[in-house]
């Protein structure tokens, strides 16, 4: 009889193992609900469909983490500039042949399998993974030097791609690194140069959006969503209501909640949110479980971060180090985001809740991620 248990070995922390397996089971009930009216308008009513499509891919990501334990992390110092210069070829593949995903051409189709993949989700990995490698090569005794930031200009392009299609995970990715490089002891006053940099690069793109005419603006990537969701998130009682329509359902969705939420599958929000199944899913988990389900989302990413910080700690190896935290506050920053998002603390973007979302390309890079760091604690 075959030994599954001689077969398939589960490496790594285990609390991590459990709170990752936890986030997913939790993932199935809301995309199950979330997806509902979606089944409706395209599947003609079979609510199951994109329940067991979650499945299959949850199937396959944990084929993907058993599937890197296999190999030592030394590999991935290897690899980084690899998936760093493959991802810049799929953003430029992106940009000038993409195919057009909810009014964002920012998607790439791999001809003959039809299978559809976000080049900026790869670009996750490969911006942390080349990070970690610059910023552990770069290392003395006193400090970081600062020619690491001379091996981080190749990261500025692929960046600058990101930025034209989503402004979003462009300051998401490049406020990771921000936090690597400190973390990375990176010399103080170089630092505070690189801040004072990108602060100046921030208010020029901040003047040339309020100023420049908006016909200007529509050739020029993303810039016009930028300036109407900021205007609307300053000013939302003088601004377009279709402006305000998405984050507006998404008020009333936490709103009704409450303590202990509608219950499974009694989300009434899930028909006018836009996608509900996406962006906006903690919208749903409030609407449905409440505080109380809110708190738990929060408390389970809280302890994901935790966990992988004492992982990171616990490293000898400089870049498991680096690569671990990296890879962990990419996930804590992009949930933190999404959750400013539907609470309206911040203005609308279109980063995703990570192991939450529907979709195959976020959830896979997380469970990349995740795969990776337990890689580098089990070795």
């Amino acid at each position: 009889m075959l030994n599954l248990k001689n077969k398939v070995v589960f490496k790594g922390d285990r609390t991590l193992w459990y709170v990752v397996i936890g986030l997913m089971l939790a993932s199935l009930i809301v995309v199950y609900s979330s997806t509902g009216s979606l089944a409706f308008r395209v599947r003609g009513g079979n609510t199951s469909y994109y329940l067991i499509k979650q499945l299959f891919l949850m199937f396959g990501c944990m084929v993907v983490i058993l599937t890197l334990q296999s190999f030592h992390y030394k590999y991935f110092l290897s690899f980084a500039k690899i998936v760093l210069g493959m991802s810049l070829i799929f953003l430029l593949w992106a940009k000038f042949a993409g195919t057009t995903l909810n009014d964002a051409g920012r998607w790439v189709t791999i001809p003959g399998i039809g299978f559809t993949f976000q080049p900026s989700e790869m670009a996750k990995l490969g911006i942390i993974m080349y990070c970690a490698r610059a910023i552990a090569f770069e290392q003395t005794e006193e400090c970081c030097s600062n020619n690491v930031l001379w091996r981080m200009t190749l990261v500025v392009p692929v960046l600058f791609l990101i930025f034209m299609e989503n402004f979003s995970t462009s300051a998401l990715l490049g406020g990771v690194c921000l936090v690597m490089l400190f973390v990375g002891r990176l010399y103080w006053k170089t630092y505070a140069k690189l801040i004072g940099v990108i602060v100046g690069l921030m208010i020029l793109m901040l003047a040339v959006v309020f100023i420049v005419p908006e016909k200007h603006l529509k050739s020029a990537g993303r810039l016009l969503t930028v300036k109407s969701r900021i205007e609307h998130f300053v000013n939302p009682s003088e601004t377009d209501s279709d402006d305000s329509y998405q984050s507006d359902q998404a008020k009333i969705a936490v709103a009704k909640g409450g303590l202990m939420g509608l219950g499974p599958g009694n989300s009434v929000q899930r028909n006018f949110l836009p996608h509900p199944y996406s962006d906006f899913i903690f919208a749903i988990i409030c609407e449905e479980f409440g505080i109380v389900g809110a708190i738990s989302v929060i408390v389970l990413f809280i302890s994901l971060f935790y966990i992988i910080l004492k992982i990171s700690l616990k490293q000898s190896n400089l870049f498991a180090k680096y690569l671990s935290f990296g890879l962990g506050m990419q996930i804590i920053l992009q949930g933190a985001l999404n959750l400013c998002v539907v609470t309206s603390l911040i203005p609308v973007t279109g980063v995703t809740l990570p192991f939450f979302s529907y979709g195959g390309s976020s959830l896979l890079v997380s469970m990349i991620s995740v795969g990776i760091i337990l890689n580098i604690c089990g070795s």
